[in-house]
């Protein structure tokens, strides 16, 4: 990783919901997440910031590539985050070196122009998500090719896999895919204090108070079959009708604005 560098103008976010900003807010009142909350406190530093969000829900990370690292490009950002893969990971036929290659074209695209590149690896989902634990080698496999791509190419990483907190339910919303509002502040704040923003601390890492206590018994499992009933059950149905949450939409901040702090 290299030094820090705090001083920047235009700030670029590209990846899939979790940067568009799912979890905080919803599409009546507007989104915010990590992306935005991260711009805010980027531009307390640096008056003027002007700041895109090109993430679209529900993309891959090779749709990511190419819906939006060109348009990434033409805004000249001096610095950019790219956070894609969940959707990858989510899919029967993941390949981690596939995936971890996308992102790779985009650190290198970026960094060509002399962009500064944030990124960050995944917390292990399984720890909120039991029916999911087969999914936890992937994890590990993509956080690590990510950690790789980023160290050819200069990269910052903010590490969530390391911290405990990342898997604390409430940092999740109710569909276990998508931060909540804490969870995004949370990740925003891992961003700035992994960047070196002035004022940022490790605070984000700590853990939640008062501790999570899981719920125990038949209970825990009647909330299972609900969660699985709610959220798992209707995103296998749109896999297999070939749908994504994201088609017909596009990025909610696709030029560079002024950010209002």
């Amino acid at each position: 990783m290299s030094g820090p560098q705090t001083n920047f103008s235009r700030y670029v976010a590209l990846g899939d919901s979790q940067t568009e900003g799912v979890g905080d807010g919803d599409d009546a009142t507007g989104l915010r997440g990590w992306a935005d909350r991260f711009a805010e406190r980027l531009a307390r530093q640096n008056p003027g910031l002007q700041y895109a969000n090109l993430a679209v829900r529900g993309r891959l990370a090779g749709q990511v590539r190419a819906e939006q690292l060109a348009p990434a490009l033409a805004l000249k950002p001096d610095l950019a985050s790219v956070v894609a893969g969940v959707n990858d990971l989510l899919r029967p036929r993941f390949d981690a070196d596939e995936v971890a290659g996308e992102l790779e074209a985009m650190f290198a695209a970026l960094t060509a122009e002399g962009t500064h590149v944030i990124t960050l690896t995944f917390p292990d989902v399984t720890r909120i998500m039991p029916l999911a634990r087969p999914l936890g080698g992937r994890i590990t496999l993509l956080n690590a090719r990510i950690r790789e791509a980023a160290g050819r190419h200069g990269v910052t990483v903010a590490e969530m896999n390391h911290h405990a907190v990342a898997t604390d339910p409430r940092l999740w919303s109710e569909d276990r895919l998508h931060a909540s509002p804490l969870g995004h502040a949370r990740i925003a704040a891992a961003m700035a204090y992994t960047l070196g923003v002035p004022g940022s601390d490790d605070s984000w890492a700590r853990p939640v108070t008062p501790p999570h206590r899981p719920v125990p018994g038949l209970r825990g499992g009647l909330v299972e079959l609900r969660w699985a009933g709610s959220f798992l059950g209707p995103w296998l149905v749109r896999r297999l009708r070939g749908r994504s949450s994201g088609d017909g939409r596009s990025a909610k901040r696709p030029e560079l604005a002024l950010v209002q702090v």
